[in-house]
Order: C-alpha cells, then structure tokens, then sequence
C-alpha cells in the first residue's frame, strides 16, 4: 500500500493537503500531529468520509528520538506498506521585530521547519532511494522569497527549506525521487486568522486570501505522476503578490 505522511495535517493546509492526497491518489495517509488529537481526528473523519484511508502519528517534528521512534515503529508494524509521498508542513510563527526576537523564538521557529523537515525526510529518505520512487514538497512560504519585516526568524526557516529542497532535489533525481517546494502567500487558515484579511488583501492583486484547498491542489499534482519530471522548484501560490 502506498502511504503519504503530511507533517502538522491536523489543521489547516496540511490537513487540506491529507485529505486531497487521499481523494486524488487514493494514498493511506499518515496524519501527524503534535498535540491535538481532537483536530487531527476531525482530519481523519473526513479522510474516511470521502472513502479514504488514514492513521494518526503523533509526534513533535523537531525531536528526532520522537520522529525516529514513531517511523521505526510504524515500518516494522508495515512491512507491505511504504510512505511515496512525504510532505513537509509543519511550522509554526512567532512574529517580532528582529530586536525583541527571543533565542527561543527563533530557535522554535528554525527548528519545527528547518529540524522538522530534515528529522522528517531522513526517516523516509533511504527507503525511497531504494524503491527508486518518491515525492518530497516542502511547504515553503512568500516569506522565505521575499522577507518579510518581523518575521526574520520565519523568513529565516523559510528560505533554508527551499535551498535544501534545491539541493536535495539534485542528489535523488536519478532516483526517479522529485523534491519540490511551494510557497504559499497569504491562505485563510489558523495561522492568519489574526491578520487584518480586509486591509491586506489589498495588496495581493487577486484582491483576497487564498484558500488551503488551492494549496492543497497543487501539492497533490507534485505527488502525482503528472509532475515527475517538475524537480528542484519552488512554485508561487499568492495571488500575483510576488513572482
């Protein structure tokens, strides 16, 4: 059985983009979460609702032992299954002008991205390579392309997934394994609820907020086999905002 593991799917895009993988691809999806089982099984119902297929997987992205445990187990429980489809969406921000940015916040913020997705990818990668198949998107940001004033520590985290997706995507190609990244600009979800949406829409020349399903469409046209010779990219979700 192919799988797919969307990091942070309890809400939001990631949750948007576990149940695409589900209805386009007909994958068994993985729903990690770190804390809130609730969300994550409302993600799961929905996956089931449309007919699919899908398991929790509770771990923080940026422990390693915790990532490295749940995969070790999950494979030995598995043997028949594998994970095709990794994605890369766990993140988190903790906005600031860069003077009043703590150590902390700035080390969370790296560290749920940037940890998260080499913890991740780590615990997949091998078995890719082996299987000569794989997709691996990283969820990216406008952020990380443009910078984005008192987010220098998620412009940050950012912008250094979307060079090892840049990277990565060239060691693994003769694999048949693609790497891409997307970067979202402003989407309506938990993550902007506390922005003036009114006010800042005015700046994207679609004149609105998109939606985590518009998000989740083109994640699940990298998965498929439509997109297998697209590597190494980093593509614009935004409105016409930045390009």
């Amino acid at each position: 059985m192919k799988c797919a593991l969307v990091t942070g799917s309890s809400r939001g895009i990631g949750r948007a983009i576990a149940i695409q993988l589900s209805k386009d691809l007909g994958l068994h999806v993985l729903i990690n979460f770190s804390s809130n089982v609730n969300a994550a099984n409302e993600t799961l119902k929905t996956i089931e609702e449309n007919g699919g297929t899908g398991e929790l997987m509770q771990f923080n992205v940026q422990d390693s032992d915790a990532v490295n445990k749940a995969m070790t187990k999950w494979v030995e429980d598995n043997p028949e299954n594998h994970i095709e489809v990794l994605v890369n969406n766990a993140g988190i921000t903790k906005d600031n002008l860069f003077p009043w940015v703590t150590e902390e916040d700035w080390d969370d913020v790296l560290n749920i991205s940037v940890k998260g997705m080499y913890n991740c990818t780590q615990s997949v990668i091998k078995k890719m390579l082996r299987n000569r198949s794989g997709r691996i998107i990283n969820i990216a940001s406008l952020s990380g392309l443009k910078g984005v004033p008192g987010q220098t520590n998620y412009s940050a985290a950012k912008g250094a997934m979307i060079a090892s997706t840049k990277a990565l995507s060239q060691e693994v190609a003769k694999r048949k394994i693609t790497v891409n990244a997307i970067a979202p600009g402003f989407i309506a979800s938990d993550m902007t609820s506390d922005l003036n949406e009114d006010e800042l829409k005015q700046m994207v020349p679609a004149n609105r907020f998109g939606q985590a399903e518009e998000v989740a469409h083109l994640a699940s046209f990298l998965a498929s086999d439509k997109a297998a010779y697209i590597t190494g990219e980093v593509i614009n979700i935004n409105g016409g905002i930045y390009a």
